[in-house]
């Protein structure tokens, strides 16, 4: 059945619910909210509604009682063969077999946009995702939020909504000095100057990469000593490992260690520091946008941290004039706990410089001065604390903060073997989303980092991963793909081709349980679609993926398309030419719903494999 013949079959009720108001049976102002899906077993009908049990207790009466007047108020419809009661008030819908097989030709009628609608048109959404800082290569827990959010933007494409793909860009604060300071010291090393590299530094190979090329570019002109460096500056921590195996502070401060190692090469090198700083922030950000664009995920808009500099003032004047900033030992306050926060947020240091969340206000207060009419973000599980103060300081500026969406994604372990891979990005031991890309392909990692819920730890296996087995299910769905593409060869080498117009004409053949689920199922991928839009779940689209697949293998495998007497060479007769173009049709249905979802997710629709 068709989303349209769907949408029909809840309008048929929509009217019996306006008879049964203008009757006395129902109150005038009661809201339909009941629900109309697809019924497990057929032998139930192909739909069931639960509106008699919804609308029961306001209609003070039994709700079978209640689906009987239901049923006696519904029009007449040339589509819907039978309609039944069943347990304690379910309505049991059975359609017409007409009605059943239109779905194949909104299919072929649709193709590529089979499953898209309009029902979101005109309203806008931004998803910002991954936002990874970039001081490092991309790791394989940043792919998630990746797949995910590109996964996410699609389905809302999909369903109607104008969507805009952000990636906020922090290159402003603290840990871009960090990552100047680690550039600049792996300069000096390259140079030949004995440097005592801080535990507080960027130790990846990738940051020595820039300083190589820096010390092509400029030679030694920007060469201090390390004693000048490190000159008054803090004592490094140092570290003991105890009996127990962990790692445990003996004395220093590597904090303090490496913000006196950043002031003093800012204070030696001047403005020439904005050359170690601009070289580590543009190689990385190159880097991250190169990997992500081989990932097949690409962004609207690059958001930079330092375009909003000259807002965080502004909207931290609103606060404090609305009488929600206060000052205490120094520090300037929100008053994040009037909104529901669990503390307080500091929004100014004494030292006058303004925190990373009076930053985040001001952008997420520039996301919707834009113009967005919801606001999604996708951040790491980590930062599931941060929601809070981010929707109070929104409720504070008086934007409605259920326009802000927060999906929070959860940590991706890797295993090779029974190894569990560290990643660390500041001792440069992580595994690089190029390098999961590399071993397993795209294909392989887009689907599973969204084929669970987002807040589900996810332990990748990477062997699983690779196998070309019915166990990998991202291949044994493309493999389901190659089939329905793999038949239409065959038939093309042995003279023939699908005839359209044949299969239409005899899709009453298809009656076989496997046949009726198929294509009860293709109907569902509207519905499907929709529901994964809305609720941010791209692994509902994984899971209905499968489901086809599987369906397909074993009706592929249980019902011959092509003919003995075709594939031996022989001329078939007319029954099984008439037999063999009802499934072919029903096959390439498949194969196109297939390809359509694939799409959606980022994934190839291999023809052979």
């Amino acid at each position: 059945m068709s989303q349209a013949q769907i949408d029909t079959l809840a309008a048929l009720f929509e009217e019996a619910i306006q008879t049964l108001k203008q009757d006395g049976i129902l109150p005038a102002d009661w809201q339909n909210n009941s629900q109309i899906t697809r019924t497990k077993d057929l032998s139930h009908g192909d739909f069931a509604s639960n509106i008699a049990l919804s609308a029961a207790k306001v209609a003070k009466t039994n709700p079978r009682a209640l689906a009987e007047q239901i049923v006696k108020a519904l029009p007449d419809n040339q589509n819907i063969r039978q309609v039944d009661i069943a347990g304690p008030g379910f309505i049991n819908v059975f359609l017409n077999s007409d009605a059943k097989f239109a779905v194949l030709e909104e299919i072929f009628a649709k193709q590529q946009r089979f499953g898209l609608s309009d029902k979101f048109a005109n309203q806008k959404v931004q998803v910002e995702f991954v936002s990874a800082n970039p001081t490092s290569s991309l790791h394989v827990g940043h792919g998630r939020g990746a797949a995910f959010g590109m996964s996410v933007a699609n389905l809302l494409e999909a369903v109607g909504y104008d969507v805009t793909r952000e990636y906020y860009v922090n290159d402003a604060g603290r840990q871009m000095d960090i990552l100047a300071t680690s550039t600049y010291l792996r300069y000096l090393q390259v140079n030949n100057e004995a440097v005592v590299f801080p535990s507080n530094a960027y130790k990846g190979d990738y940051v020595s990469d820039i300083a190589e090329t820096l010390k092509t570019q400029y030679g030694d002109s920007y060469v201090h000593t390390f004693e000048q460096i490190a000159l008054d500056v803090p004592a490094d921590a140092e570290y003991t490992i105890t009996a127990k195996g962990e790692k445990e502070l003996v004395s220093g401060d590597k904090e303090a260690h490496i913000d006196g190692l950043i002031a003093n090469s800012k204070a030696l090198l001047g403005e020439s520091y904005q050359l170690f700083l601009n070289a580590a922030l543009s190689g990385i950000l190159a880097d991250i946008k190169d990997d992500l664009n081989d990932f097949g995920v690409h962004y609207e808009c690059w958001f930079s941290e330092r375009s909003i500099a000259d807002e965080i003032e502004p909207v931290l004047q609103i606060l404090d004039d609305k009488g929600y900033l206060y000052e205490k030992e120094g520090n300037i306050w929100f008053r994040s706990t009037d909104f529901g926060d669990e503390k307080d947020r500091v929004v100014r240091r004494a030292n006058g410089q303004s925190t990373y969340f009076a930053s985040d206000i001001a952008y997420h207060k520039n996301k919707f001065d834009r113009g967005f009419d919801k606001v999604i973000n996708v951040w790491g599980a980590d930062h599931h604390g941060y929601v809070p103060r981010v929707k109070a300081a929104l409720l504070a500026l008086g934007i409605d903060a259920e326009r802000l969406d927060v999906v929070l994604v959860q940590f991706v372990a890797l295993w090779r073997g029974d190894e569990k891979v560290p990643m660390s990005s500041r001792s440069g031991e992580f595994v690089t989303l190029r390098e999961l890309r590399s071993e397993v392909g795209n294909d392989a990692a887009r689907f599973y980092y969204v084929a669970r819920k987002p807040e589900v730890h996810v332990d990748f296996d990477l062997e699983l991963a690779k196998s070309q087995s019915k166990d990998n299910q991202v291949y044994y769905i493309q493999y389901a793909h190659a089939r329905s593409c793999r038949v239409l060869e065959k038939l093309a080498a042995s003279g023939m081709s699908v005839d359209d117009a044949v299969g239409a004409a005899q899709q009453n053949l298809l009656t076989a349980a496997s046949e009726e689920e198929l294509i009860k199922l293709l109907g569902a991928y509207p519905a499907t679609l929709l529901r994964a839009a809305t609720g941010y779940e791209p692994h509902i689209l994984t899971n209905y993926l499968k489901e086809l697949a599987a369906l397909f293998h074993g009706w592929y495998d249980s019902n011959r398309i092509l003919p003995v007497s075709l594939t031996s060479g022989e001329t078939p007769s007319q029954d099984e030419v008439n037999m063999m173009q009802a499934r072919l049709r029903l096959s390439k249905a498949v194969g196109q719903v297939l390809t359509n979802g694939l799409n959606l997710l980022g994934l190839s629709a291999p023809t052979s494999m």
